[in-house]
């Protein structure tokens, strides 16, 4: 079996591509052929070192992919070969990763493809979006009729969370880029931003007069200080990106007007939040609603230079790799 891994944490070359023994499933596992996987900024955390993490090397990389169900267990109930079928969480606290020809995955872990969805837009929306119905609404505890702030709204996490906002009845405002307007009003937001207006601030202020219920800075910058300054009275902020960032968080405005600050990591979820996530991506899926902004297909033998792309920010979009290109467009 071909694979791409790494043998020490370091920079993308550290990637290897080559042939490993073929995976075997326990008794409540499932086999997958695998299609297509994603490339996501947690898999150069882990590659790295960065993000420590339990990794027997050699270690296959990848957290998310999509492919054909080869042999299931019997404990590995409602799967049957030939099932189409997705994961988002490999790669981490020990299991093996995504980036493969095969792949063991634990059945409690696995999702069935809804028919007709293609694989490569399913695996490329898998992460960021199950990352956003978790912060809209496990951590974020989101109810129909708030108001909700989202910056970045244009990006892989933000248009996702724009869409299911609007979707559960919140009133969206996002920031964003003046080319990604049309698509965040078009996902559902009420009104959308620039991000580089010099009053950005007075102008979210200003779209939630009374204050922003949920506040996600899909950006990383974290400014706490700004943020609690715009949400109503016990709203809520939830921290998801920026691992590098160390902002002010000021107490009295924290706690004088019930204010939270969660933060999360969607690998930390548990099965049963990520099989919620998956029955609530799949609806989305299904009625082709829920799509990645863009797609960069490359071969995935070309792992590690999918891995230096990403961390470059020269792919605007989502990089998946195919475990075979014909008739794929890199």
């Amino acid at each position: 079996m071909f694979a791409a891994y790494i043998e020490e944490f370091g920079s993308p070359d550290t990637i290897r591509w080559g042939e490993l023994p073929a995976p075997r499933p326990g008794p409540t596992d499932v086999l997958v052929d695998v299609e297509v996987a994603a490339v996501n900024h947690v898999d150069t955390f882990v590659r790295s070192g960065a993000w420590r993490t339990p990794v027997p090397l050699p270690f296959v990389i990848g957290r998310d992919l999509a492919g054909t169900v080869a042999e299931a267990s019997p404990g590995a109930v409602g799967f049957h070969p030939g099932d189409r079928v997705w994961c988002n969480s490999m790669g981490h606290a020990g299991r093996s990763g995504a980036a493969a020809e095969q792949v063991v995955v634990p059945a409690d872990r696995l999702y069935h493809l809804p028919p007709g969805v293609d694989p490569a837009a399913a695996v490329a929306v898998a992460h960021p979006a199950a990352t956003a119905h978790l912060a809209l609404f496990t951590h974020g505890r989101l109810r129909a009729g708030e108001s909700v702030v989202v910056l970045g709204g244009g990006g892989n996490v933000g248009s996702a969370l724009t869409l299911m906002a609007a979707r559960a009845g919140a009133r969206v405002v996002v920031t964003a880029s003046a080319r990604d307007t049309d698509r965040c009003r078009a996902l559902g937001a009420d009104q959308v931003i620039d991000y580089r207006a010099p009053d950005v601030t007075a102008r979210l202020r200003d779209a939630c007069p009374g204050g922003a219920d949920l506040f996600l800075d899909t950006t990383g910058t974290n400014d706490l200080e700004t943020a609690l300054g715009l949400l109503a009275r016990r709203g809520r902020i939830v921290v998801l990106a920026g691992m590098g960032t160390r902002p002010v968080l000021p107490a009295g405005a924290l706690y004088l007007d019930d204010h939270t600050v969660t933060g999360f990591a969607i690998s930390q979820a548990t099965v049963t939040e990520l099989a919620d996530a998956a029955a609530g991506l799949n609806r989305l899926l299904a009625d082709g609603s829920l799509r990645p902004p863009a797609i960069v297909a490359l071969p995935l033998e070309r792992a590690a230079e999918a891995h230096r792309l990403l961390e470059s920010g020269a792919v605007r979009g989502k990089i998946v790799l195919h475990t075979t290109m014909e008739n794929k467009t890199p």
